[in-house]
């Protein structure tokens, strides 16, 4: 009985051997992958990744030395047609002197055919090259034939004359990742710093073995004579694997700029290399070295100095300031209005200042390091601050990828006034909300660095004045006036520039419970500085409900907060709120002739601790008017996670509140 048992056992253990010797091998497709129509543990996953394995290396090059080499495979399912989305590949490469390649290989679509395997092979029309910028472009494929149930895999291989980067891994998606392997080697010259993100965390195990390359050299002697030389050098390389199981979709939450920031990935920053009787090469060991690199790049540090091709024209300019103020914001105005922003992002110039400056149009770094050279010229301390955008992800770590974005500092006695002319509804202290990602590096003209905060300070309200009537078939109608400051002001101007002002009044006709407005009316649309102010009248038949002989009303109106938007019970991640804000809502209320008050809501006020924010509501009735005050403030862009708990509870009861209804009866 017992040899029977141990035999199924042994049976059963190669059965799951060789199951998962298929799974991690192209070409090995399954029919019970194809079968598969939710994924084991996620059943909401339209897709998921069955393996990934990258393998990056240094092989060495008799021309180049030691270039760095990376092999990607992938097999993915598809369940659902939303999944679709991942048959479509993108990866990324240099394509400046750097000269990387990338290559994709045995890309084949998966599907199941009358219980039988059918295959699709990727064709050449599926493959297209496409151009991101001056440095960087990427490859892109289209799987075939893909349905719900296909299974997709491909190779690629990246080839790079560099030998000082390796690409980060991500062993977490949106979607669940069965199994993610990535393999580093390098030899014992280069000295490779590793760092994680996220919050789960891949296997690690690291090897050394001992390698040998050959050598090739040419040695001119005697009458010019050559003679061809082979050498045998022995080296330790290191092989570092890093190893996930099954790791779960990673889910994006409100209020959270990036979630890449905290997807569990490895990166690898190379720190020094040094050869044999060589000295020691450095490169980021840490923020200055890395900042002293990109201010020594031709495309920035030296386009700082140019000044000749403006001076005419901001010497005119200059001629009507007076203060500091004065001058900055001249100057910020002449850049903007002279100089479009062509929507590339990057720390290095990709036309230069000065063609840019003649052409109209240029990248950021075009724009702001001009804008830095113009301050610099009128006398003011300007200095560039590199940043990482929103979308790019935090810069966690020293690295010159870190960054791809560039904007200015004005140190004042009052502190530093951050700028950028790339947007033209930005003004000092009020940046585009792209550049809103924690902390920036600023840069000294001596090299040396500094982190600055990025996260505004200043609170950007959002007040609003209403005064309706209602009728006795529980009709209304009112006015309205609602002001706008700072980077509400920004949101509110970048709003009305993509519409219409018809299409506009029509979307808030509709989002405001289908209410008829008239004479409206826009105040300092053009005035940056100025809060921008709305106002309009407006008719509402169903802004309440009319029964039983009473009305119920939120009095709020289509200003109320029907969602809490924290419903996770726990989260990980910190809340980035972009700006610290003050709603305040002043309310007058007119009852109509033959009702009374029934309920009124009762006065509230919600104080979180660390003066994280506060909300406050106070109602008044005298006669048959109602006077409203409602304030919600938010005091901190960023609320950490350890504080969820209690902002979840804090809009849970400022929801509550809101949605509380005045009960009128008749008299």
């Amino acid at each position: 009985m017992k040899t029977v048992k141990l035999f199924s056992l042994t049976v059963l253990v190669l059965i799951i051997s060789k199951v998962h010797a298929q799974e991690f091998k192209l070409g090995k497709v399954s029919i019970a992958e194809l079968e598969q129509k939710n994924h084991p543990k996620d059943s909401s996953a339209a897709a998921a990744i069955l393996y990934n394995k990258g393998i990056c290396r240094l092989e060495f090059d008799q021309n180049e030395g030691f270039c760095m080499v990376t092999d990607v495979e992938t097999r993915i399912k598809i369940y659902k047609k939303e999944g679709y989305d991942w048959a479509n590949q993108k990866v990324w490469y240099y394509n400046n002197t750097l000269n990387e390649k990338v290559l994709f290989s045995d890309a084949v679509t998966y599907n199941l055919v009358n219980n039988k395997i059918e295959k699709t092979k990727l064709k050449t029309d599926g493959v297209f090259d496409e151009v991101l910028s001056k440095y960087r472009a990427q490859k892109k494929i289209t799987m075939p034939n893909v349905k719900e149930g296909s299974v997709i895999e491909f190779r690629y291989t990246i080839k790079s004359s560099t030998n000082f980067m390796i690409r980060e891994w991500d062993f977490q998606t949106s979607i669940p990742v069965n199994y993610s392997e990535f393999k580093v080697l390098y030899p014992e010259y280069y000295v490779f710093k590793p760092r994680q993100k996220g919050f789960v965390f891949p296997k690690i195990a690291t090897t050394t073995r001992t390698k040998s390359i050959v050598v090739t050299s040419t040695i001119v002697g005697f009458m010019n004579q050559t003679e061809t030389r082979k050498e045998e050098v022995n080296y330790i390389e290191t092989e570092t694997t890093y190893t996930a199981h099954d790791f779960p979709a990673l889910k994006d939450e409100n209020y959270v700029n990036n979630i890449n920031n905290y997807r569990a990935s490895i990166e690898h920053e190379l720190s020094f290399v040094q050869f044999p009787n060589k000295p020691i090469k450095e490169y980021s060991t840490d923020w200055n070295s890395v900042v002293r690199r990109i201010y020594e790049y031709e495309d920035f540090g030296l386009e700082l100095n140019k000044t000749g091709y403006f001076e005419e024209d901001l010497n005119k300019i200059l001629a009507a300031t007076k203060t500091t103020d004065e001058r900055m914001l001249a100057i910020l105005n002449h850049v903007k209005s002279n100089v479009k922003w062509n929507g590339v992002n990057g720390y290095g110039c990709d036309n230069g200042v000065k063609k840019a400056y003649k052409e109209k149009s240029g990248n950021v770094a075009d724009i702001n390091l001009m804008l830095i050279a113009m301050l610099r010229y009128s006398g003011l301390t300007a200095n560039p601050v590199l940043v990482s955008t929103r979308s790019n992800g935090v810069a966690f770590f020293p690295s010159i990828n870190a960054f791809n974005y560039v904007i200015v500092a004005v140190e004042t006695p009052d502190g530093d006034v951050l700028l950028d002319a790339t947007d033209k509804y930005s003004i000092p202290n009020v940046l585009p909300m792209r550049t809103l990602n924690w902390v920036g590096r600023l840069i000294r003209n001596d090299g040396t660095s500094r982190e600055i905060d990025l996260m505004p300070k200043r609170t950007s309200s959002d007040i609003v004045f209403i005064n309706y009537t209602i009728d006795s078939e529980g009709k209304i109608a009112g006015q309205t006036r609602r002001q706008c400051s700072d980077y509400n002001a920004m949101i509110s101007r970048e709003n009305f520039e993509k519409l219409k002002e018809d299409e506009y009044l029509e979307k808030l006709e509709n989002n405001s419970g289908k209410i008829e407005v008239s004479e409206y009316s826009r105040m300092n649309e053009k005035d940056l500085l100025a809060p921008i102010i709305e106002t309009y009248s407006f008719k509402g038949d169903n802004l309440c409900e009319v029964m039983g002989g009473k009305i119920y009303i939120n009095p709020m109106l289509f200003f109320t907060q029907h969602k809490n938007p924290f419903k996770q019970e726990v989260r990980q991640y910190p809340v980035d709120f972009g700006f610290p804000f003050l709603n305040k809502y002043n309310i007058t209320i007119k009852i109509p002739d033959g009702f009374t008050i029934d309920t009124l809501p009762k006065a509230t006020v919600y104080n979180m601790q660390n003066n994280t924010g506060s909300f406050k509501f106070n109602i008044v009735a005298e006669e048959n008017i109602l006077q409203l005050s409602i304030v919600h403030q938010i005091n901190k862009a960023i609320v950490s996670s350890d504080e969820y708990e209690m902002l979840k509870d804090y809009y849970k009861g400022m929801i509550a509140k809101q949605t509380e209804k005045i009960v009128l009866k008749r008299i």
